[in-house]
């Protein structure tokens, strides 16, 4: 539901709960009841509160929890207590506000006896509810306890009454913050290693590209899409916003570090046992994933012959014929033949493949989201999981990266070098590449990160053979073993028309996910990074980069048929971005699922900028003392 209908219904609630009766029996004019925001202020005063209270009726999703706590507070004033009062103070105040404006005998001079244990009684389940809905379980059960342990005195509030004021009003006012000027964000993985650490917890600065205001304001306080403990969603759609932005300091520049709500996960695979109910990163790379694996399962291997039984029974046949190096020659023929037709055979199961892709696409979505189940590589088994969800913008997870590529922007990237603009981009300081190595004997783990800060599983693995590394990191070792070779870890690209189908079914790994484009790792083709306003001539080659952004970002149907485009029915063959767009990548270029998975991040995705390490906690044990309040470059 629009915002609108909220902003409506607040503007006439006044005259709907007949302020102008209740009003001058508090001293005020009845006029008062019928100025726009004047209006709140003036209940917020006759309740007892703060008359600016009234401004944070302004704000998306915190305006309904004032508008609860101005109703709450106005019908307390006037005598009502009851946990069935203030369950429909919260939630359906009508009722009780006609009582208050047409009986006479109702005053707004209701003061609680905090001496009175009869006064105490009455608002105790109320003030208990308040709590809880501030705070589910937690507070409350905090309130309880120290509620049985304080001795109370004469006069002065519970300890349930000023804890449920104090909370209610901070996390009013940290849901504020948090929303629009600074979040906390903790690195939950390696992709941006070494600049940033699993274990550091962030700033993130959401004034200075502008604040976002939320889709979906209206959220349970100061967690993202999920109740911890729960595994239940934290927000509703009863009231949805389009993308807005207020005015910021800067637009995101080229090689900032950026938050950004992840583009991918408009759909995602709810695992409860993966941090914030995600199982893998990329909801799209699952389909294909599942997909691939339900082909080959369904392949019957009997029909791919065996090439080594094959090679047996034909040796057999020939050794009558030829004797010791003469058969074996003829074998070696034999194995070429057999291996051609071998490889020929294959190809024509994976073409059948890529013939087929939307029905085995369809296949797995039906087993990722009916059947619940799917296959996790890194465990190596099926996994049953909870299906999937639909996540609205603003609660997609929060991803990190650097971004590489403003729009407007042309990308290439050769050997692991990005060009953009046709200009080498910056090797940053703790970028690191991967490289294998040779001719050198690692000493002890605790030398390898003592003298070079290079950690085990993290940093190198296979004894040294692997390596993630910096610049810097590398020229310290060629000096400490100048017999060493390194070799940058390097994945060619093909030219698609050279490679075969089995080849061609890898391409999904990577953006634009399709057969008839080879990006990998280290390589990836010249592309052209979106601009709002531009218009571009749709091909068969761009098309693969830029239709999920006409469909998924911007909203449009897309149709190709007949060597024709079609958006939204109409035949078309340009089409005008309607938003910026931005390449991400991590600094961590060999272990980082970014834009080069995923593609491009629209603008409306954006949260904010990284700007500082305020704590950082090893995963191994302790503090990183040196990265505390240290900023991000």
């Amino acid at each position: 539901m629009s915002a609108l209908y909220f902003y409506l219904f607040f503007l006439f609630y006044p005259y709907i709960a007949m302020w102008w009766k209740s009003f001058p029996k508090a001293g005020r004019k009845s006029w008062e009841a019928f100025i726009p925001g004047y209006n709140y202020a003036i209940a917020s005063k006759i309740a007892g509160q703060q008359a600016w209270w009234a401004l944070l009726m302004i704000i998306p999703g915190i305006h309904i929890i004032m508008w609860m706590i101005f109703n709450v507070s106005y019908i307390r004033k006037h005598g009502f207590f009851s946990l069935w009062d203030t369950l429909q103070g919260i939630f359906f105040p009508f009722i009780i506000m006609s009582k208050i404006a047409n009986d006479e005998n109702i005053k707004p001079e209701f003061t609680t006896d905090w001496e009175n244990q009869k006064d105490i009684e009455r608002r105790k389940n109320g003030d208990h509810l308040v709590l809880f809905l501030t705070l589910p379980i937690i507070g409350h059960l905090v309130a309880l306890t120290l509620g049985a342990l304080q001795k109370k005195k004469k006069g002065r509030k519970t300890i349930i009454k000023e804890w449920g004021d104090s909370i209610l009003f901070a996390l009013i006012a940290a849901s504020a913050i948090r929303t629009y000027v600074f979040e906390p964000f903790q690195i939950p993985t390696g992709s941006m290693e070494k600049t940033l650490l699993v274990g550091d917890f962030l700033v993130v600065n959401k004034v200075a590209y502008g604040s976002k205001v939320p889709v979906t304001p209206l959220s349970f306080p100061l967690v993202h899409n999920t109740i911890p403990w729960i595994n239940v969603k934290s927000y509703t759609q009863i009231e949805k916003l389009e993308y807005t932005r207020l005015p910021g300091w800067t637009d995101v520049q080229n090689y900032d570090v950026v938050v950004f709500n992840y583009p991918s996960g408009d759909t995602a695979v709810y695992d409860p046992r993966m941090p914030n109910g995600l199982m893998g990163h990329d909801y799209h790379g699952i389909v294909n994933s599942e997909a691939r694996r339900l082909f080959e399962e369904s392949i019957d291997r009997n029909k791919i012959p065996n090439s080594n039984a094959l090679l047996q029974e034909r040796r057999k046949k020939l050794s009558t014929q030829y004797n010791g190096q003469v058969l074996d020659s003829v074998m070696q023929l034999e194995a070429q033949k057999l291996d051609r037709n071998l490889q020929k055979k294959i190809e024509g199961i994976y073409g059948e493949f890529i013939d087929n892709i939307d029905f085995w696409k369809n296949k797995a979505r039906h087993e990722i989201a009916v059947n619940k189940r799917t296959f996790s590589n890194g465990e190596g088994r099926m996994i049953d999981h909870y299906g999937v969800v639909y996540r609205p913008v603003d609660k997609r997870e929060n991803y990190i990266k650097r971004c590489i590529g403003i729009a407007g922007d042309s990308i290439e990237i050769r050997d692991a070098q990005v060009y953009v603009n046709g200009k080498k981009a910056p090797i940053f300081e703790y970028q690191n590449l991967q490289f294998r190595v040779k001719n050198i004997n690692i000493p002890s783990p605790r030398v390898m990160k003592a003298k070079y800060g290079l950690e085990i599983n993290r940093d190198y693995y296979n004894n040294g053979q692997v390596m993630n590394l910096t610049a810097s990191e590398l020229d310290m070792l060629k000096k400490d073993y100048p017999d060493a070779i390194f070799e940058l870890v390097n994945p060619q690209r093909k030219n698609v028309k050279q490679q075969s189908a089995s080849e061609k079914v890898n391409n999904l790994n990577y953006y634009p996910k399709s057969f008839n484009h080879n990006n990998t790792v280290a390589n990836f083709e010249s592309f052209w990074v979106p601009k709002k306003g531009v218009t571009i001539e749709l091909t068969p080659h761009n098309v693969a980069w830029y239709e999920r952004v006409i469909t998924a970002y911007e909203l449009h149907d897309f149709e190709e048929k007949d060597g024709a485009y079609y958006i939204d029915g109409k035949k078309t063959s340009t089409y005008t971005f309607e938003m910026n767009y931005y390449w991400m990548m991590g600094d961590n270029r060999y272990n980082s699922a970014d834009s080069r998975v995923w593609g491009f991040v629209p603008e409306d995705h954006i949260v904010g900028k990284a700007s500082m390490v305020w704590y950082s906690k090893d995963p191994n044990g302790g503090v990183r003392w040196n990265r505390l309040f240290t900023g991000i470059k």
